[in-house]
């Protein structure tokens, strides 16, 4: 018995995008972001991101894997960005490989992953595809961020309110979601007719905020309100309709105005969009 499963489908499985907006991160596996582009207080980590398991939690799911296959089994718990579910038989020892997400799923979700593990369970898969969907944003980053990331301003501290929005409308789940002032881009006209003051990059789990909102006169409230929204770019991926790619779904619209001073951060953009043109 050999298989490996990549992300992101299974066999079976058709894939659902756009359902409810991913959970808080379980606390039975972590993440370290990479400290080349983070700034941790820490200085005993090697290059590169690494994962801590709780290791009851891997021992209790290697239990269920144990009772069901009537044989011993290895678990390893990975971080991989494209294989969420790999196992094969060696010498009668069923070796399963998982992705983090697994520990501390629901009992629905583990009960479907030793099925399909053990009898490529058809109906085990499409639970099992669902739940990778839902928790896409704990796969880490398929791109590295190769330009230095910037968070602190001269008026404002992104990193600072990046930690707030995150904590306040995200119960702390995205904390692996970097964010950083954009580079200043001169327009080939003499003035700018439009401006971007925030994008997200899937690929980097990079937030970018246009540096011309680090000034005093941008009040703290609406820089987080461009963080808040690029966050929920990584929350709640795109939706394909009718061919189309729809990047606020109506789940986005709904969580958007979930923010504080949601009415307040538009009101101030339309009033102030003239004096963002002329200063970007």
């Amino acid at each position: 018995m050999s298989k490996a499963t990549s992300f992101p489908w299974l066999p079976g499985h058709r894939r659902h995008r756009g359902g409810p907006s991913a959970p808080r991160m379980a606390v039975t596996a972590v993440r370290i972001p990479d400290p080349r582009v983070t700034q941790l207080p820490l200085e005993f980590f090697p290059k590169g991101p690494q994962i801590f398991i709780h290791e009851g939690v891997r021992q209790s799911l290697e239990r269920r894997f144990e009772l069901a296959f009537d044989g011993p089994v290895q678990l390893a718990v990975t971080d991989n960005r494209r294989r969420m579910v790999t196992h094969h038989l060696t010498r009668g020892t069923l070796r399963v490989r998982v992705h983090m997400m697994f520990l501390g799923a629901p009992d629905k979700v583990l009960e479907a992953l030793v099925r399909y593990v053990l009898e490529g369970h058809r109906a085990a898969s499409q639970i099992i595809g669902q739940f990778i969907d839902q928790n896409l944003y704990r796969i880490r980053a398929a791109q590295p961020v190769t330009r230095p990331v910037r968070t602190k301003g001269r008026a404002h501290d992104l990193a600072t309110i990046a930690e707030d929005v995150n904590a306040r409308y995200f119960g702390a789940a995205h904390g692996d979601v970097l964010t950083t002032w954009g580079r200043r881009t001169r327009p080939a006209a003499s003035r700018r007719a439009s401006i971007k003051l925030g994008s997200y990059s899937p690929l980097e789990r990079l937030i970018r905020v246009h540096p011309v909102l680090d000034q005093d006169w941008v009040p703290r409230y609406f820089v987080a309100y461009i963080v808040f929204h690029e966050m929920l770019h990584h929350a709640i991926p795109p939706v394909v309709v009718g061919g189309r790619t729809v990047m606020h779904p109506p789940e986005f619209s709904r969580r958007e105005r979930e923010f504080r001073k949601y009415e307040r951060a538009l009101q101030w953009e339309a009033g102030h969009i003239d004096r963002l043109l002329r200063a970007a």
